[in-house]
This record gives structure tokens, C-alpha cells and sequence, in this order.
């Protein structure tokens, strides 16, 4: 069964392959497709997702998958939340016509920026899926999931992509970063999410 992803980020597709292939879904970007990116206005990361998923639905013609998730930094009341992948854009920090390397270089130079000075360094990672049947299935999937860390002073680690180097994990004393890509897919917000939405999936789903 195929399944559009709303997203064209080349990372992102490759974690939730690996996370939702054991179920025979097989993930397919909406660019491949010709479909535009849809209008993330909303304040929430379950709203956005839920957004993104009708509108691949819709112009796709089959089942979507839309993951929302950022960085909630406690000291500064859930910031960057579900503005994460635009922090340094939205702060007039850099073009958005940068690339997404570059954007998220930015984006952990801005955010570091705005922690100088800052000892409660508490953070966590969201991310939001929703899985629907159509564009206007009534019973939308929702799964979430939280990794909790410190935002280090310096970013750390060549691996993931985001805000990763900057989310100290003290269970495995190192940054999401750092950790192995094997790792990292059992033990993100991402795979717990997923998790949860292999289990919704199997229940509710009737897959082929």
C-alpha cells in the first residue's frame, strides 16, 4: 500500500520509511506526485498535520501521512514550537530561499542566541503524525510522541538533521546528533510516534 507523504524532506522520508515499512506501507513524497507544499497557518502541531495530510490526500487522490514536530524549549514558553523549521526565517536571520541545511544552521545560531544567559535549558522534541484514509476521512489517525534533553551551548554531532545537535540526551550522554541512525529509530519522538500509529494503523486500517 502506498502512502504520500506530506513533506519533501529527504531525511524525514527516510526515518518514517524505516519506521512504517514493517507494516508494507511504502512512502512516497508528495513532490514526486506534483502536489505543493500545503499552508501550515496553524498554532498547534496537530492542526498543521492534520492540514497537511487532507491537502496530500486530496490532491494525491490516496491515503497521506503529515508529521508535524519542532523543538519546545521550556524557558521560552514552547518556542520555537511548530515554527521550528522557519525560526531564523520568521526573525529575519535568513532568506527563506537559503535551503534547508543552511535554514537550519540558522535556525540553531538563533536559537542559541536567544538561550545566552539561560540556565534552565529543559527542551523537548514533538512531533505530531496523522494518517488519513482520504481527504475527508472523519476518523483521522493521531499519534504523538516526546524526547526530553538539555540544549547543549554548542552544537554536536554529524548525524539527523534540525535541531538535533543541540538536544543533549542524559540517557545515552550524547546529542540526537551523535546518536546512530539505528538508535535514533527506536528511541525519538519520531518512532514513538510512529509506535503509536503502527498500533492505530493495525487496529483500525485494514492494510494490504
Amino acid at each position: 500500500m502506498k502512502l504520500i507523504l506530506a513533506s519533501n524532506n529527504g531525511k524525514k522520508l527516510r526515518e518514517l520509511q524505516a519506521l512504517i515499512g514493517p507494516l508494507g506501507l511504502e512512502l512516497v513524497t508528495q513532490g514526486s506526485l506534483g502536489i505543493p507544499e500545503a499552508e501550515e497557518p496553524h498554532v498547534t502541531f496537530v492542526e498543521n498535520a492534520l492540514a497537511k495530510a487532507r491537502h496530500a490526500a486530496q490532491l494525491g487522490q490516496g491515503p497521506a501521512i503529515a508529521d508535524d514536530s519542532g523543538l519546545c524549549v521550556r524557558v521560552l514558553q514552547g518556542a520555537p514550537g511548530v515554527r521550528s523549521a522557519r525560526y531564523a526565517v520568521d526573525h529575519g536571520q535568513i532568506e527563506e530561499t537559503a535551503g534547508r541545511e543552511l535554514i537550519d544552521s540558522a535556525n540553531n545560531a538563533w536559537l542559541l542566541q536567544k538561550m545566552q544567559g539561560q540556565l534552565d535549558r529543559r527542551a523537548h522534541f514533538t512531533c505530531l503524525l496523522v494518517a488519513v484514509r482520504h481527504a475527508e476521512d472523519p476518523e483521522p489517525l493521531i499519534a504523538e510522541g516526546h524526547w526530553e534533553g538539555t540544549l547543549l551551548e554548542v552544537p554536536q554531532g554529524e548525524h539527523g538533521f534540525g535541531y538535533d545537535p543541540l538536544l543533549w540526551l542524559p540517557e545515552h550522554r550524547q546529542s540526537a546528533a551523535q546518536l546512530a541512525p539505528e538508535v535514533k529509530n527506536a528511541v525519538s519522538h519520531r518512532a514513538l510516534a510512529c509506535a503509536r500509529l503502527r498500533e492505530l494503523m493495525t487496529a483500525r486500517w485494514t492494510l494490504k
